[in-house]
């Protein structure tokens, strides 16, 4: 697009909400949930206040970070695929320049945030900062993209527990893996909505690398997700709360698998969407159980 003819002043508020995704806030709760279930773990029972703010501000801010260099890393690709081709990157209505400019904000934002902690989650933060950039490019050289995605949508909980006990003791890191699980299930359910244009392209996913076994591979994503989680709560003595959500996950899960049976592009976004729900439950329960007596 012409830089005279793009919208000027808050005509372009909306523009920037999309890129960073501030209207379409399913990412942020996603990346949210696993963050919240570390904080209450680490601090067992309620996190301190300002440490929950700046997580919470922390989230918002990376999200936003990881949607702007994901859109400028597929701005000549997503102009190819329906879903995204009226991005404002792709039309042309934001330009490169003020991406780059928007991410660098954000990023420094957080790392001020970072700084109100402690040195050993300012020096874990770095290793987000790296994960949120090199991901968005992964799609173009491995079908694993989605692998690099759990790991920067999991390096929260590191973080939280850093910044609440100056440490990352095991549970943290079977906390890691069970979320890189989750998100690889529920990524690949995002990718199924695309999977017909990223083969024309030439878009690189797990969706596609899994063909018809996308399903069956979900399936024990999210089954080494509730293993995972279920070893966290036995390894912590985790009470009856715990259990009811995660029971409450895998019902979630069952029935993601009726939505996604047909693979159709409507049921597997709706799928997706779902996760959130997975996300909460699970929250509840840690809520309801570390509640302090």
């Amino acid at each position: 697009m012409d830089p005279a003819i793009r919208p000027r002043g808050l005509a372009r508020l909306p523009d920037f909400l999309h890129l960073t995704r501030l209207d379409r806030p399913i990412g942020t709760w996603l990346l949210m949930w696993p963050t919240l279930w570390a904080l209450w773990i680490a601090a067992d029972g309620t996190p301190p206040r300002d440490t929950l703010l700046i997580f919470v501000a922390g989230v918002y801010l990376m999200r936003a970070a990881g949607c702007v260099i994901n859109d400028y890393a597929d701005r000549h690709w997503d102009g190819h695929v329906k879903r995204t081709k009226a991005r404002p990157l792709a039309t042309g209505r934001i330009s490169e320049n003020e991406a780059k400019g928007l991410f660098a904000a954000l990023v420094i934002a957080a790392f001020v945030l970072v700084c109100f902690t402690n040195r050993f989650t300012v020096m874990l933060s770095f290793g987000g900062v790296v994960l949120a950039f090199i991901y968005p490019f992964m799609k173009r050289y491995t079908h694993l993209p989605q692998l690099f995605l759990g790991a920067a949508f999991s390096w929260a909980i590191p973080m939280a527990f850093g910044a609440v006990l100056g440490a990352v003791p095991p549970e943290a890191w079977l906390l890691f893996l069970a979320n890189l699980a989750w998100t690889v299930a529920y990524d690949t359910e995002y990718a199924m909505v695309d999977r017909d244009d990223d083969l024309k392209v030439g878009i690189k996913s797990t969706a596609v690398l899994f063909g018809h076994h996308d399903r069956l591979m979900i399936g024990l994503l999210q089954l080494i997700t509730l293993t995972l989680l279920a070893v966290v709560g036995t390894r912590l003595g985790l009470g009856g709360f715990f259990w009811l959500g995660l029971a409450a996950m895998a019902l979630i899960f069952i029935y993601q698998h009726g939505l996604i049976r047909h693979r159709s592009r409507e049921r597997c976004f709706q799928a997706f969407l779902n996760n959130h729900w997975a996300g909460l439950v699970v929250c509840a329960g840690l809520v309801l159980d570390l509640w302090p007596n």
